[in-house]
C-alpha cells in the first residue's frame, strides 16, 4: 500500500512543478536576453575596446595592452575630472541623504497626515522634470546679470557673483543643483521605511528612558539599514555618472572657464565622440566601472557590518 501512495504521488509532484518552472523559463529568458545585450555585453566590448588604439575613423584597432591606461593617469583632463567627480560624489552624497534622512523623520513623526501629503508633494516635485530643462532653468537663476539668485543675496548686501563663470563657485553652484534634485526621491525611499518600524518598538524604548536622538540612534537607524544602504548605492552610483547638468550649465558663455567642472563621463563623451578616441574613452568607462564596483562593496561591507 505504502508503494502505491509513493507512485501516485510522483505524477502530482511533476504536473505542480514543471508549469512552474516551465512558466519561470518563459519569463526570465526574455528578461535575462535583454540584460546582455544592452548591459553585460556592452561592458565586455568597452573593457575589450580598452586595450586597442580603436580610433572610429582608422579601420584598425591594434591591441596597445596598458597604454591607454597609462595616459590618462597622466593626463591632467583626467585627473581634474577624477578630482571634480570624486569631490561631486561625496558632498552631494553625504548632503543630500542627511537632509532627506532628516525631512523624512520630521514628516513622519511630527506632521498630520494632510498637511505631510501636501509636503511630499512638494519636496517630490523637483524630483519629476527631467535633468536637461532642471539645468536650464538653473543656468538661468545662477545668471550674473539677471539671475534670481544673485537679487537674493543682493538684499544682505552681498555682491553680484558669476556661480557659473568663477571657477572656485562653478562645482559647488552644481552640487547645491543635484542636492535639490535629488532631495525628494531619497525622502520618499526613506519614508517607506520608516513606515515599516512597529510604533510598539519606540514606545519600549520611551518607557526604557530613551530620548528623542536616542530613539533615532538605536532603533530608526538600525531598521532603517536596508533603505540606507539602498539609496547610498544608487546615489553613489548616480553622482558619479553625472554628464548632464555639467553639460548644460557650463557649456556656452555662461559656462566656467578652463575645466573646474569636467567630469569623467563629459571627458569620455569629448574624447570618444569629439576627438574619436573610442579606446582612450573605453578606459576611462572601465576606470569608472571599477571606482563604482569598490565603492559599492565598501558600502555594503560597512553598511551591513554595523
Amino acid at each position: 500500500m505504502e508503494r502505491v501512495r509513493r507512485n501516485m504521488r510522483v505524477p502530482i509532484t511533476r504536473r505542480l512543478v514543471w508549469p512552474q518552472v516551465f512558466y519561470c523559463i518563459v519569463v526570465l529568458v526574455p528578461v535575462t536576453i535583454l540584460y546582455l545585450v544592452i548591459r553585460i555585453i556592452p561592458i565586455i566590448q568597452t573593457i575589450w575596446m580598452s586595450f586597442h588604439k580603436w580610433d572610429l575613423v582608422r579601420p584598425l584597432h591594434p591591441f596597445i595592452g596598458l597604454d591607454n591606461y597609462v595616459k590618462l593617469f597622466n593626463d591632467r583632463l583626467f585627473l581634474d575630472a577624477l578630482r571634480n567627480t570624486t569631490v561631486f560624489a561625496i558632498v552631494s552624497v553625504i548632503v543630500t541623504l542627511a537632509i532627506a534622512l532628516m525631512i523624512a523623520l520630521m514628516l513622519e513623526k511630527s506632521m498630520k497626515w494632510k498637511i505631510d501629503a501636501v509636503y511630499k508633494m512638494l519636496f517630490f516635485l523637483p524630483v519629476v522634470p527631467t535633468l536637461v530643462p532642471v539645468s536650464v532653468v538653473w543656468k538661468w537663476i545662477y545668471d550674473p546679470t539677471y539671475g534670481l539668485l544673485n537679487y537674493l543675496v543682493g538684499i544682505f548686501g552681498i555682491k553680484p557673483q558669476g556661480w557659473l563663470i568663477n571657477p572656485k563657485l562653478a562645482l559647488w553652484s552644481i552640487i547645491l543643483m543635484s542636492v535639490w534634485k535629488g532631495i525628494g526621491y531619497y525622502m520618499i525611499l526613506f519614508l517607506v521605511g520608516l513606515k515599516e518600524i512597529s510604533l510598539e518598538l519606540y514606545e519600549a524604548a520611551s518607557i526604557d528612558g530613551a530620548g528623542t536622538l536616542q530613539r533615532i540612534r538605536y532603533v530608526t537607524l538600525p531598521l532603517l539599514r536596508p533603505i540606507i544602504l539602498f539609496n547610498l548605492v544608487i546615489a553613489t552610483m548616480t553622482a558619479y555618472n553625472v554628464f548632464a547638468l555639467v553639460y548644460v550649465m557650463t557649456m556656452g558663455e555662461q559656462g566656467a572657464p578652463a575645466n573646474p567642472v569636467r567630469v569623467i563621463v563629459f571627458d569620455m563623451y569629448e574624447n570618444g565622440f569629439r576627438y574619436l578616441k573610442m579606446g582612450y574613452a573605453s578606459a576611462e568607462a572601465t576606470i569608472l566601472l571599477i571606482i563604482v564596483s569598490i565603492l559599492t562593496f565598501l558600502e555594503f561591507r560597512s553598511v551591513r557590518s554595523r
